[in-house]
């Protein structure tokens, strides 16, 4: 019998499953974010309203994340697989697949509107399914890796199976409210930043340009945000705080921002707030799952990760066809916006429950903190205070 290794190997082939979910993430959500752009097309054709032409977005991404089906059946298990390989390196290997959002966003977004000008939607749509297909190589991939803390037995029962045991643990129970209440509004943009830009007097490909300016600022800070919670400078559950409030501060000012977009024109306004969220909401996404082993530990990482996802749909599917409703009585997405980020303040406000998510001094103690992988308690850096005692002296306390 092969012995399990005391720890995830933070390389060999996990760079292979990052290369992997970087593909998988860019064929999913990269998609979705760019399929905003058929919508005002799906909407003349059937003769329906924005809020209507929201659904096709929204229990798209239901189904694939609660039902467990669709782009769901690799995007969980790839990123689950590849948070057991690193452990160091983990944010930061996170983060980089996730940049295949922002990647090919930045190249479907015009790309689409190419063939939505060429194809019409249905061809469009059937090219786009072509195009998904390279999911099959990916999942091939994903080689299992078998580490010293799985459990010693499979779940007996399919509730065991499914990872529901893990809302038992506070800490997860109150990550698992606040994402939910996120999920909410952080779709939003993925399905009406393209149709917003229409609505505000911007070409086809304009509104392209918006979205593929929030797809470079999201691509960008994924990196920069993986790489800066790996320092361990930050908890990461403080950084989960920052990073969702300036999320929900991004969507406002999509929303709220003066736009000068006409047909010809660049609609500077709503390029630079686009930017602006792009950065935010980047920034945000490699920290959801990467803080995952340290709530439930590296045994349960692949179902906490099905769970998020599940919990996000939730949001996401009320989400978009509440900003379509509300674009249909207003008559522009600008109350949309401004709704859905409430959502994404009011579940950043919930996480400052998680453990060390503000700032705090108490007594040291000798190190007890397990690894992160066991998921008991979030790693935090241990930062001296000095004393008014001398140079050397410090003061029995942590912040």
């Amino acid at each position: 019998m092969t012995p399990k290794p005391a720890g995830p190997p933070d390389g060999g082939w996990g760079w292979v499953v990052a290369a992997a979910a970087f593909a998988v993430n860019g064929l999913s959500y990269g998609l979705l974010r760019s399929l905003g752009l058929a919508l005002p097309d799906l909407a003349e054709h059937f003769e329906r309203s924005a809020q209507d032409t929201a659904w096709v977005s929204a229990l798209a991404l239901a189904v694939q994340q609660a039902a467990s089906s669709g782009w769901a059946l690799v995007f969980a298990p790839a990123l689950g697989t590849l948070s057991r390989y690193f452990s160091r390196r983990r944010v930061l290997a996170v983060g980089l697949a996730l940049t295949g959002n922002g990647a090919s966003s930045l190249l479907l977004a015009p790309a689409l509107q190419f063939l939505l000008d060429t194809f019409g939607w249905r061809g469009a749509l059937l090219l786009l399914g072509a195009v998904t297909l390279h999911l099959t190589p990916c999942g091939a991939l994903l080689r299992p890796l078998a580490l010293s803390g799985d459990p010693l037995a499979p779940p007996r029962t399919p509730l065991a199976a499914l990872g529901l045991g893990l809302f038992r643990r506070r800490a997860f129970s109150i990550f698992a409210l606040g994402t939910a209440l996120i999920g909410g509004g952080y779709f939003v943009p993925y399905v009406h930043l393209g149709p917003h830009a229409l609505d505000q007097g911007m070409g086809g490909y304009g509104a392209a340009l918006v979205v593929a300016v929030a797809a470079v600022g999201d691509a960008s800070a994924r990196l920069v945000s993986g790489w800066l919670a790996d320092q361990g400078w930050v908890p990461l559950p403080r950084l989960l705080v920052v990073f969702g409030s300036l999320t929900g501060l991004g969507v406002l000012a999509v929303g709220l921002v003066p736009t000068e977009g006409t047909e010809d024109g660049w609609g500077v306004p709503l390029l630079a707030a686009a930017g602006a969220y792009g950065l935010s909401a980047g920034s945000y996404a490699p920290l959801v799952f990467g803080v995952l082993p340290g709530l439930v530990g590296i045994g349960g990482v692949v179902q906490a990760t099905g769970l998020v996802m599940m919990l996000m749909s939730l949001g996401g599917l009320l989400g978009p066809p509440l900003s379509g409703f509300l674009r249909d009585k207003t008559g522009d997405f600008s109350a949309s916006f401004v709704v859905c980020s409430s959502f994404i303040l009011s579940g950043s406000f919930i996480y400052m429950g998680l453990p060390r998510a503000l700032p705090t001094c108490r007594p040291v103690s000798p190190p007890a903190t397990p690894p992160p992988e066991r998921g008991e308690l979030l790693p935090v850096a241990q930062v001296p205070l000095r004393s008014a005692g001398g140079a050397d002296s410090t003061r029995d306390t942590t912040c």
